[in-house]
């Protein structure tokens, strides 16, 4: 699992079979002790309902299929958590 931060929404009204019904969101991946950016921003599936401008839990590859509904669903990322808030012992890093 990663997190990320939404950063705005994706529609495309032709599109494969299999993803009618699912809300596309743009993802930007973050750091987890520092919430930066890192990498590019990604498109997910969103099964949960998340907004522009919250923190998420995503997942990728064929954790992100399955959450999605099947194997056979053609997403790379699923959104799978709205993150309310987190604590970190620095120390231990």
């Amino acid at each position: 699992m990663k997190t990320g931060k939404v950063i705005g929404n994706i529609w495309a009204t032709r599109k494969e079979e299999k993803l009618a019904g699912l809300k596309l969101l743009v993802i930007q991946p973050i750091n987890l002790l520092d919430d930066k950016a890192i990498e590019y921003p990604i498109i997910a599936a969103d099964i949960i309902g998340a907004g522009v401008g919250e923190k998420v839990i995503y997942v990728g590859g064929s954790s992100a299929r399955t959450a999605a509904g099947g194997s056979d669903i053609p997403v790379d990322a699923t959104v799978v958590g709205i993150v309310d808030d987190q604590e970190i012992e620095e120390n231990l890093i």
